[in-house]
């Protein structure tokens, strides 16, 4: 994500582009819904002209519109898709390009602006990788660039073991060698983001309305950077170790992981997905294998002589065999339950590995 800094000139001409793109972008999805079509090549060859001479819009501009409609009526043909006006909108090598590292030129429906950007050491390091299209973002008054990476990812090595990982709502995770990572920080954030919100929505003006967003923005940034850490420490210790990874499917997980009234909110806002999506990408570019298993059970099973049934998981924290007498933090027993199916999918032929689920 690249900050830019556009005088006031070039501000109302990126403003002005988004409205126009946008307004487009509404006029098309009307004629498709209308025709109940999702082709790009249909929409192309029946409204390019129009929407260059109804919108002002240049010939890239117009195909991107254009190819934004398709892909967004493809959820359901028959009914319009909308657009915010000052939604992102896509910007190509032909309507845009990075001079040096310093300013990027992007055209505008009043014609090619120069802008300063502003970027950190992080960015400025990977900007010989980008490729492809960018996105122009308009968040709390300022403009950003969204910009692709082109990433090259190793060959991930053959493993000699498996570090299993359990993904929870109270420990955000924990893997079978005993780390937790607690999800009490996040917790409070989201008691405290909740009080706010309430507050805000029961003003109900414009201005509380604006501040709701920010308040949003501002918890989804703090829930991200954790997994960021999470994650990072996770897959640094397989790489270290020479391990794959190996975590539980997701699907139908918010089904059978059910909780009390009082802990609804912090079900709802737990973030199944994005952890493990973070895991997968980190782990890909370490070249750590990843494993997906099947979940069933992973809580309630003795790693240590397979009995299985409810009784085994006396409390939420507490594990204890009824056949073996084997205890264990629950969490932790999960993550090596989890480690030892994984270690059974462990390919034995290097070279051969499982892609997770």
């Amino acid at each position: 994500m690249l900050k830019l800094a556009p005088d006031a000139s070039q501000r109302m001409a990126l403003l002005a582009t988004m409205e126009a793109v946008n307004a487009a972008c509404d006029w098309l999805a009307g004629w498709a819904a209308e025709r109940g079509t999702t082709s790009k090549w249909a929409i192309q060859a029946e409204c390019y002209r129009d929407v260059r001479e109804r919108f002002g819009l240049s010939a890239q501009m117009t195909v991107r519109a254009i190819a934004k409609v398709a892909a967004a009526q493809k959820a359901n043909k028959r009914k319009a898709a909308t657009f915010r006006s000052h939604g992102a909108i896509a910007y190509d090598s032909r309507i845009m390009s990075f001079k040096a590292l310093e300013r990027v030129s992007l055209l505008t429906v009043e014609g090619r602006v120069l802008i300063p950007m502003r970027l950190g050491n992080y960015q400025r390091a990977r900007m010989d990788r980008q490729r492809g299209e960018a996105d122009l973002l308009f968040r709390d008054g300022r403009f950003y660039l969204s910009v692709t990476l082109d990433v090259p990812e190793p060959d991930a090595f053959a493993p000699v073991g498996t570090l299993g990982v359990d993904l929870g709502v109270v420990n955000l995770a924990v893997d079978s060698d005993g780390d937790t990572h607690s999800g009490e920080t996040v917790d409070r954030c989201r008691e405290h983001y909740a009080k706010r919100r309430a507050k805000l929505q029961s003003v109900g003006t414009r201005s509380a309305r604006r501040r709701l967003t920010k308040t949003r923005r501002r918890e989804a940034r703090f829930r991200r950077d954790r997994n960021h850490v999470i994650s990072k420490q996770i897959v640094g210790k397989a790489q270290d170790t020479k391990r794959q990874i190996a975590v539980e499917k997701l699907t139908g997980i918010r089904a059978r992981t059910t909780v009390r009234r009082p802990q609804r909110s912090r079900h709802s806002g737990w973030a199944f997905a994005q952890l493990r999506m973070f895991l997968t990408y980190k782990a890909r570019l370490a070249g750590v294998p990843v494993v997906a298993v099947d979940p069933r059970n992973t809580s309630r099973g003795c790693p240590q002589c397979g009995h299985t049934e409810k009784a085994n998981r006396r409390t939420r924290n507490e594990f204890v065999c009824q056949s073996c007498g084997h205890a264990a933090p629950a969490d932790i027993n999960a993550a090596t339950n989890i480690a030892g199916r994984g270690e059974a999918m462990r390919p034995k032929v290097p070279g051969r590995l499982h892609a997770a689920a």
